[in-house]
């Protein structure tokens, strides 16, 4: 149960962590209303990385029964798909500082407490990365071993947690905190930590015995 709960907590700060163009939205949101309606954002993102989590553990599951035969070149699949995208959010982040392009996203009106949580929620929902990223982590443990419904539920709710408390701490940073994450600077700290716990759980997954 332990390794389930350092998994998740990792899975979930390794997608949390960089801060783009929601991270950037949802500091921006919170300085421009209330720390209640940046709370709810904050619990919008990381409630779709739960439900991604959650889809890619029971996803996994099913997988893994039926692709057990090949499980073991699929945990190195897994491995590489982490690394591409530890090399890729670190890549990116070096190309924009360097090109100073930071993508903003502006709003006509700020929203309430409700529209903010099912907006945020939308949004995250519609990125791509996330699924991948959930579904390699789980397919490649599934690969070392099966995992019974209480790690899946450790893992998820870890997951969920890991990404609530940044998401959360983005919302309650502030203006001033905001600026330090969304600059140049900012930006490229948080992608650069993020791809390395990516990295770190590829090397885990790859050293896992069998």
């Amino acid at each position: 149960m332990t390794a389930a709960l350092v998994a998740g907590l990792l899975a979930g700060y390794g997608i949390a962590v960089p801060v783009g163009a929601v991270g950037t939205y949802l500091v921006s949101l919170t300085a421009r209303t209330t720390l209640r309606t940046g709370v709810c954002a904050a619990l919008g993102v990381a409630t779709a990385d739960g439900l991604y989590a959650l889809a890619a553990t029971l996803g996994g599951t099913a997988l893994a029964s039926a692709l057990r035969p090949v499980l073991g070149p699929l945990r190195w699949v897994c491995v590489a798909v982490l690394l591409v995208l530890a090399a890729r959010g670190a890549v990116t982040a070096l190309r924009e500082y360097r090109g100073h392009r930071l993508s903003t996203r502006t709003a006509p009106a700020p929203p309430g407490p409700a529209r903010a949580y099912l907006g945020l929620l939308g949004i995250t929902l519609l990125n791509p990365t996330t699924v991948v990223y959930f579904a390699a982590l789980v397919l490649g443990s599934q690969a070392t071993g099966p995992a019974g419904p209480l790690e899946q539920g450790v893992f998820v709710l870890a997951a969920f947690a890991a990404s609530a408390s940044w998401q959360l701490l983005l919302a309650g940073s502030g203006a001033l905190l905001g600026r330090a994450l969304t600059g140049h600077r900012g930006r490229l700290a948080t992608a650069l930590v993020a791809s390395g716990v990516m990295t770190a759980l590829a090397v885990r997954m790859a050293l896992a015995p069998g």
